[in-house]
């Protein structure tokens, strides 16, 4: 069962102070993150359509990040299958779900896909998640924003901090995976001086 359902009061308690909600009402609310990435529009576009390598498998149904995969091309999916074993592909898996469909994918440059992440997928509310990337020098600006709109049971002022927390999450563990690139060609940089130093 999806785990952000399961634990929903430890993520509400968690992530309130990161709340980065812009606007409310009774029906929905709006989600809106941004993170400077250190490397051009090309190459985080690239990672942002493998979320195999960035997005927590703890907010999956299968509890595994590399379960997930991206087609990023208008009526592309954002989906997961559900494996017994590694090499089970989209015939022989238990299982599969649709976390959202891709409705607008410019390469480098924006995508936005529709649906409801997490908890919400059960309820009878829309939401349309816009990712967008600008270039900032020899960096990229990203932003996350996500909009859910229609009726749900959860109260508005409880789910909204909880799912505002998860794309956020999402947005830093975008860019971690640059910055971790980066203090591995640190570390390489550095190993031949101290090699000839250990000499």
């Amino acid at each position: 069962m999806f785990r952000f359902i399961l634990s929903i009061a430890v993520f509400f308690a968690a992530t309130a102070a990161q709340a980065e909600i812009t606007n409310t009402a009774d029906n929905g609310f709006t989600s809106k993150h941004e993170a400077p990435i250190n490397a051009a529009p090309d190459v985080v576009w690239k990672t942002l359509i493998a979320p195999a390598r960035w997005w927590n498998g703890e907010h999956s149904f299968s509890g595994n990040a590399e379960n997930l995969y991206l087609v990023a091309q208008a009526g592309g999916c954002f989906c997961e299958l559900l494996r017994k074993t590694d090499k089970d592909n989209i015939k022989s898996a238990e299982g599969s779900v649709q976390h959202m469909r891709v409705l607008f994918a410019q390469n480098n440059k924006a995508l936005r896909m529709s649906g409801a992440l997490g908890p919400l997928q059960g309820e009878a509310v829309a939401g349309t998640l816009t990712i967008e990337l600008r270039p900032n020098g020899e960096n990229t600006a990203v932003s996350f924003t996500y909009k859910v709109g229609g009726y749900m049971e959860f109260p508005v002022d409880q789910i909204a901090p909880v799912v505002d927390g998860v794309i956020g999450e999402q947005l830093n563990r975008l860019a971690a995976v640059f910055m971790a690139e980066e203090e591995v060609e640190e570390e390489s940089e550095g190993e031949p001086e101290e090699a000839g130093k250990a000499n």
